[in-house]
Formats: C-alpha cells, sequence, structure tokens
C-alpha cells in the first residue's frame, strides 16, 4: 500500500501525518513551538523552531505509522501562509526571525501606498487589499529594516519565501527555492491573473526580483528530500498553503462549494472554478490550486485572524481554562452568554472589516458574568465572524450557500458548530476526518505521483460524520447579529483614538 507523508507546519504547531491510499490516518506527530512578541502588535517565529519541529515530527509519524521512508510514495507540504522569512541563499541561515502573518508592524506603509491611490491597482493585479497581513509589506519592512539586507538582496544572496519555501529548500539541502500558486498568490507580488510575478507590484514595494521563488502548479515535482533527513530520498510533490490544502481535503472542486477551517484564525473558501471573482464586500480573491503551469481554479476567500488563539488566550492569558479542549465544558455550563459579546481583535480585523487599529473587547459586562460567560462569548465570535464573511460571500458570488463543510480544531466542538448553523441558518457539515488540512496536501501530492488519479477519486473519500441545523427563530438570529455588530464597532480603530 503506497503511503503519503503530509507536513502540516502551522502557526502554532508542526504537526505530520502519514495517510494510506484510502486517505486513512496511520500515523501522527504534533509539537507546539515558541511565539515571540517584541512589541504591541508584532508576531515572529525562530524560522529554525519551524523546520527543527517540523522535521522532528514527520520522523515521529513514520515512526508512530510504524513505516520507512521507502514506504512513502511522496511529500506533500501544507503550511501557514503569509509568515514572511529571508535567508542567506550560501549558508541558509536565516537573516532574522520570520515575520508572523498575524504580525502588525507594516500598517503604516500599508496606509502610504492606500494615500498614494494605490489599492484598486493592487486590488486588480493581485486579487488582495493592501494589509499587514500580506508577505509583500512585511518583506518590504525588513528590506528597509535590517542592516544589509537591501545590498545582499540586490546582489542575489537572498533568498525570500513563505513557509513552504522554506520547508522545501531545507528538505533538498539548498536545492529548490520554489514555491506554489496558493503561496505565491498570497505575497501581494503575485499576478493572480497571468499566475506569475507582477514587475509593477515589485516596483510598488520595491522588492529585488532576484529574491524570489520559482512559482510552480500546487501538484507536480518541488524537488526531493534529501535522503539524511529520513533514510531514503522522497519526492515532494504536492505543495498548497494551509486554506487553499483544507479546501482540497473537504473535495471542494466543484464551483459553488465552500469550506470554514477553524484553527488559530478562520477561514472560509468558496470554489468559484475558472472565475476569478472581483469582491466588492472585502474578499480577497485568491487560488484554490493549480493544477498544471499556467492553469488554476480560483476561490474567493474571507480571513479571520482571531478564533481559536482566542481560546488559548483564555488558556494562557486569563487561566480560566487548563487546556483548549475545556472550554466547551465551561461555556456549556451557561445557557447563553449573559449580554457579553468578545470581539477577538488581537491583531486588528480581517475580513470583511480589514482595520489593522482595532483591539480586542469584551463588552455587555455586569456584576453576573462569569467566565462561563466570556467562554461561551469566544465560542460565539468564531460564529459572528464567520457569518458576517458568509453574508459577504454570498452578495459577491451571488450565490447563497447550500451548506458550510467545516474542519479544524473548533469543528470538533459541538457547542460551537450548532452555534455556527444557528446565526448562519445554513447547514453545516462535519465530515468524517477533520484533519483535512494535511489531508488535502496528502490528496495534492499523491495525486501528483498516482496514488490517486484526480479530483473524482478524492471526492468518493469525502464522507459526512454529523451534521448541524439550525433552529434559532430568524428574530433571535437578527437580535444577536446587531449585537456582535455593536461589539465590533466599539473594538473598531481603537489603537486611533
Amino acid at each position: 500500500m503506497p503511503y503519503v507523508l503530509a507536513f502540516d507546519q502551522g502557526t502554532t504547531s508542526s504537526r505530520a501525518i502519514v495517510f494510506d491510499e484510502t486517505g486513512a490516518i496511520r500515523g501522527l506527530d504534533q509539537r507546539e513551538f515558541p511565539q515571540h512578541f517584541p512589541r504591541p502588535g508584532w508576531v515572529e517565529h525562530d524560522p529554525n523552531d519551524i523546520w527543527r519541529s517540523q522535521l522532528d515530527v514527520a520522523r515521529g509519524a513514520l515512526r508512530n505509522a510504524g513505516i520507512a521512508a521507502h514506504d512513502v510514495a511522496a511529500i506533500g507540504i501544507t503550511n501557514q501562509r503569509e509568515t514572511t522569512l529571508v535567508w542567506d541563499r550560501a549558508t541558509g541561515a536565516p537573516l532574522h526571525n520570520a515575520i508572523v502573518w498575524q504580525d502588525r508592524r507594516s500598517a503604516p506603509l500599508c496606509d502610504e501606498l492606500k494615500a498614494r491611490g494605490k489599492l484598486e491597482r493592487v486590488r486588480e493585479i493581485t486579487g488582495l487589499l493592501l494589509d499587514p497581513y500580506f508577505s509583500g509589506t512585511k518583506l518590504a519592512w525588513l528590506l528597509d529594516n535590517v542592516d544589509g539586507l537591501r545590498a545582499k538582496a540586490e546582489r542575489g544572496d537572498v533568498a525570500f519565501g513563505n513557509v513552504d519555501s522554506w520547508l522545501v529548500y531545507n528538505l533538498t539541502g539548498g536545492a529548490s527555492h520554489v514555491t506554489d500558486y496558493t503561496n505565491a498568490s498570497r505575497t501581494l507580488l503575485f499576478d493572480l491573473t497571468a499566475l506569475a510575478w507582477s514587475d509593477e507590484m515589485l516596483a510598488m514595494l520595491d522588492v529585488p526580483r532576484a529574491m524570489l521563488p520559482e512559482a510552480l502548479p500546487s501538484i507536480g515535482r518541488f524537488g526531493d528530500a534529501e535522503a539524511a533527513h529520513f533514510g531514503a530520498a522522497i519526492p515532494i510533490a504536492g505543495v498548497a498553503g494551509d486554506q487553499h490544502a483544507a479546501l482540497v481535503g473537504q473535495a471542494c472542486f466543484a464551483k459553488g462549494l465552500a469550506k470554514n477551517t477553524y484553527g488559530t484564525g478562520s477561514f472560509l473558501l468558496l470554489n468559484t472554478g475558472s472565475d476569478r471573482v472581483r469582491s466588492e464586500h472585502g474578499l480577497l480573491a485568491t487560488i484554490a490550486y493549480g493544477a498544471a503551469k499556467g492553469e488554476a481554479t480560483y476561490a474567493l476567500e474571507g480571513s479571520i485572524f482571531v478564533t481559536g488563539a482566542a481560546v488559548q488566550w483564555l488558556r494562557d492569558g486569563l487561566g480560566i481554562i487548563s487546556a483548549s479542549a475545556d472550554v466547551e465544558a465551561l461555556a456549556a455550563r451557561t445557557a447563553d452568554n449573559g449580554g457579553v459579546y468578545f470581539v477577538p481583535a488581537f491583531v486588528g480585523l480581517g475580513a470583511p472589516h480589514w482595520d489593522p487599529y482595532a483591539r480586542g473587547a469584551i463588552v455587555g459586562l455586569t456584576r453576573g458574568s462569569t467566565r462561563e460567560h466570556i467562554a461561551r462569548a469566544a465560542l460565539e465570535a468564531m460564529a459572528y465572524q464567520t457569518a458576517d464573511v458568509a453574508r459577504a460571500m454570498e452578495a459577491d458570488s451571488g450565490v447563497a450557500l447550500s451548506e458550510l463543510r467545516v474542519d479544524g480544531g473548533a469543528a470538533n466542538n459541538d457547542l460551537t458548530m450548532q452555534f455556527q448553523a444557528d446565526v448562519l441558518d445554513v447547514d453545516v457539515v462535519r465530515p468524517r476526518v477533520t484533519e483535512t488540512t494535511a489531508l488535502g496536501a496528502a490528496y495534492l501530492a499523491g495525486i501528483s505521483i498516482g496514488v490517486w488519479n484526480g479530483p473524482d477519486d478524492v471526492a468518493k473519500q469525502w464522507h459526512e460524520q454529523r451534521r448541524f441545523t439550525s433552529h434559532l427563530a430568524s428574530g433571535e438570529r437578527e437580535r444577536m447579529m446587531r449585537s456582535w455588530h455593536r461589539a465590533v464597532e466599539r473594538a473598531s480603530h481603537w489603537e486611533e483614538a
């Protein structure tokens, strides 16, 4: 039986999973790694922590599956997107900590470009907005603030990449400096229609072309992991950013299918087929996946910056739970939120608001408010934010969602999924396998080397585990959404006040 090893490099942890040809999990391993917050609104990772933790869990997954490297047909990689790394081409040494996708330090540059009237041109070329979320302005900040980096980059001595590029570079011993279309589409440097790096965006952000990786389709050969890592060379045959991989793992190959992944943040993607939809409601046009050179399937995306991270804050910041999994039981002790609303804008607000100056707020507190109410409000915030994005997505696409496929950690939380169905008024469907991000990476690699024949094979392996249907009266739903939007207004533009 052929096996595929999936790397799932996330924001707070690295994991690896071995899948067999039926899509079943045969072995996995996971490890958290440190987060660094040098200033308010700044978030960094040590690139070596990313690499070492991912390598260790890949070896652990193979051990736990009871297989050796020669049993693995291919490696698929999926990764936290937009997180920006620069390293020395000759030595492979990082030249700065990775600037994480949540980081807000390039907000002034985004404001400057907006003031210069660049927003619409950026949207037309890249499908994205001018927000510090994306890699391009992070890279511009590094070039302007790390001593000697720009001169070195202009000589061709510096490599830039998102996390996928960093992992492939290290796996191949520096032989491959590549990315895939999905990760490239998150940089602010990629022409979404031409499927190539944009000279206009490079000039706008003053980024030397020599730094860039080669952009390849998501399905194909990215190089070979050196034998020294696992005991035998293994082809790297599929790469996609985490949310795009989850779309594949949820078998959303048909135009109109949508999924939401609940992780550190939450990301709702709608497959728009060969059509690139230009959003008028604060969403992003992006690439769902690339199957061949010069070809892409497109998607609309709503990016929510903080959902699961709010539960981590309840654990690590407030100390009201000892483990993230405890939040459902705590929230279930109260029948409702007691009028408490939690806007987890710790690093600003993403879609559809795009406010980098918003900050977190808990409103509606009274003397009767308890930790149970705060826990429930944190879970409900996941659903409210998703509902905002879903309504914007329907307005842009002209298509009403018939169901929402869900995955990620909170998808296993029945209380949250039921509330999601209630406020969305759409069926929420949880698959049997909720590790869809890693599964999507495995599918991309497996399709590339023939483990699966294509999307039809993959779609046959997707199965529903549970369906949540709304039980909320429309008047109550509207009242709750109004209160949520009042809370969002109070968190908005806080840093400017």
